[in-house]
């Protein structure tokens, strides 16, 4: 089956969604993204895309923090996405990563009299990190980037180069993944993904202005915890305050809800995944197939 990508206006077939070795995006790393899963309900025989109209809101703020035309509003995002994923006809869980990006073939990485374009495709996806067990990380030893050097909250490909360092220096060293701090010495963020800790019946997560990407997948956890009874607090937190937390877990559009039971070679909880934050996992995973009435606003049918 001929799989179709979205570029330059127009569904083509993805061999054909090719670029020049020119392009400026390409060269120095100026385009923005976003990552959205959508998840297949067996049941339903329905595609669910989960808070889509989220996801394109926060690139087109990107977009705006990197002097980009995003070409199109939120709502003609949503609709060219959609129109994709039927031409695709996916009946698995699945990736969409949209991406506008500086398209001029130029040399030198100035962001203005430079064009901008606009490629969105879509793939099969389980787990990113493994969710059914607890993982084991570390705090890296590479800094986070700072919101004056490259903003962590917009989602630009170039500073994922400093995500690249921090993943792979934890996976050589034997780690799952890798908690970052910024440069002042608080946690900021996972290598790729937003950190909560569970100390007692609270979720402690940074708040935004930690050098985090500001999260759909976090903003959802703010919200539904309440629901299992959960207290929510945003805040600076130190470094030492991992290790003697009850759990942890890290959260996103790629990790979802994958809980964390060793930091640092410190046990969490006796090595053994919280009970509230597998509670908390399924009720997620629950919501985002679109079986929770009360959430089924945030999930978007592929399929009439």
């Amino acid at each position: 089956m001929t799989e179709y990508y979205f570029m330059d206006g127009k569904y083509v077939p993805a061999e054909e969604a090719v670029i020049p070795v020119r392009t400026h995006a390409f060269l120095y790393g100026t385009s923005v993204f976003e990552g959205i899963r959508a998840y297949f309900n067996q049941e339903e025989n329905q595609l669910y895309i989960f808070r889509m109209k989220e996801h394109f809101e926060r690139m087109l703020n990107s977009a705006k923090i990197m002097y980009m035309d995003a070409q199109y509003t939120v709502d003609e995002y949503m609709q060219i996405t959609k129109d994709m994923l039927n031409k695709n006809g996916y009946r698995s869980d699945t990736y969409i990563r949209p991406e506008v990006y500086k398209s001029a073939l130029k040399i030198g990485p100035g962001l203005i009299d430079n064009k901008d374009s606009v490629l969105i495709f879509s793939f099969g996806l389980g787990d990113y990190c493994d969710t059914s067990k607890g993982l084991h990380v570390c705090c890296s030893s590479w800094d986070r980037v700072e919101d004056n050097m490259i903003p962590p909250r917009a989602k630009i490909a170039g500073s994922y180069a400093n995500t690249a360092l921090i993943i792979t220096e934890a996976k050589k060293s034997g780690f799952d993944d890798a908690i970052v701090l910024s440069r002042n010495g608080h946690v900021a963020e996972g290598s790729a993904m937003n950190l909560f800790l569970l100390e007692g019946n609270t979720l402690v997560t940074t708040p935004t202005t930690s050098n985090i990407l500001v999260g759909v997948t976090r903003n959802t956890i703010l919200e539904i915890a309440k629901d299992l009874g959960l207290e929510v607090e945003e805040r600076e937190i130190n470094r030492t305050e991992l290790y003697i937390a009850d759990g942890a877990f890290f959260c996103g559009t790629g990790a979802q809800v994958a809980p964390i039971t060793k930091i640092d070679h410190r046990e969490l909880n006796g090595g053994v995944v919280a009970d509230k934050i597998l509670e908390l996992q399924k009720y997620y995973f629950d919501i985002v197939r679109g079986k929770v009435e009360k959430y089924k606003k945030w999930c978007t049918p592929v399929y009439d």
